[in-house]
């Protein structure tokens, strides 16, 4: 008797622990989070640190698995990954779905903001717009961030305007494709994770981006030149599939969007940060870094000019609500 009362306890206590642990594993999730930029990028060391934030204060209820170098997805495919839950999460780059809503693109017009105070305000009009067309497409912003002010980077002298023609210029959204088309460059579509390889083969040999994009690729091993133009700040941008953000309980929804504002706070206090580093970086490998002349200036705001009227015009009354909020701040 006393035997079979103790299998009864052992099986009991097997129960129980099954039970355990299969609500244990219920309560556990894990996300795919894929970002287009290398390891080391400070987009990147952001989200990880996001991810990591995020799974202690949930006690490993909530896990984001990053996959950073497009590893998982290439860029232009991470948004769409996202919004049909091949993905729960993702970062990308908000300029490169101009095409499908121009107030993406808002950031990238250039001229249009310069230095982080007027991003911020940008920012700050252009948000509301895209929360909502996310919301429309199943996703919600979680937080964005700038890239450091974009620069022209050349492997010759440009005096004018005119010594952009003919160069093989890096595109990597709408707007960098327009600038090509505009001063006669001929634009060649390069994502980040391909850029070494596409100025080691001369396949590109000027472009507009960030200093720390140029620190990525290590571009002083095939450019001499930086013309720091501060056109514009492109912002890379966090999103969710909202199925996915729904099935989470209440704490760990709050806990998720509490992050994301760290987040997003750390993120632009990293660009301004990596902004400075990226330029001491350029110039002590040997790159000529400098202000663009007085006529290469002149030219390269012509052409912000006549973008922002062809923005304006794509992006209708939305646009229109965008720009006149950005310039009552």
């Amino acid at each position: 008797m006393k035997i079979r009362k103790l299998k009864l306890a052992w099986l009991g206590m097997g129960c129980l622990a099954v039970i355990f642990m299969a609500g244990t594993s219920w309560a556990q999730t894990k996300w795919d989070m894929p970002m287009a930029y290398p390891v080391g990028n400070f987009h990147s060391v952001n989200g990880q640190k996001f991810a990591d934030a995020v799974k202690q204060r949930t006690g490993g209820k909530l896990e984001i698995v990053v996959h950073a170098g497009a590893s998982l997805f290439k860029l232009p495919e991470i948004k769409r990954a996202v919004q049909t839950g091949q993905a729960q999460i993702g970062e990308t780059l908000m300029v490169l779905h101009a095409n499908e809503y121009p107030v993406y693109e808002a950031d990238g017009v250039p001229f249009l903001a310069a230095g982080y105070d007027q991003v911020r305000k940008l920012y700050t009009a252009q948000k509301p717009f895209v929360e909502k067309k996310l919301a429309s497409e199943g996703m919600m912003l979680l937080y964005a961030v700038p890239w450091p002010p974009q620069a022209i980077y050349s492997n010759r002298e440009l005096k004018t305007i005119k010594d952009l023609e003919g160069l093989a210029w890096r595109a990597y959204s709408p707007a960098t494709m327009r600038v090509a088309e505009l001063v006669k460059a001929q634009p060649v579509t390069i994502q980040a994770a391909e850029l070494s390889q596409a100025l080691a083969t001369g396949k590109v040999n000027a472009m507009m981006t960030s200093g720390a994009t140029g620190v990525d690729s290590k571009v002083w091993e095939q450019v001499k030149y930086f013309y720091d133009t501060q056109a514009w700040q492109p912002k890379n941008m966090v999103i969710v599939n909202k199925a996915a953000f729904n099935k989470l309980d209440k704490a760990t929804q709050n806990i998720l969007v509490e992050e994301a504002k760290k987040a997003e706070a750390a993120g632009w206090e990293a660009s301004q940060k990596v902004n400075k580093e990226s330029i001491e970086t350029l110039k002590k490998n040997g790159m000529i870094v400098q202000a663009p002349s007085p006529e290469l200036k002149k030219g390269l705001e012509d052409v912000g000019k006549i973008m922002i009227e062809e923005w304006l015009k794509k992006a209708g009354d939305d646009g229109k609500k965008v720009l006149e909020a950005y310039r009552k701040m």
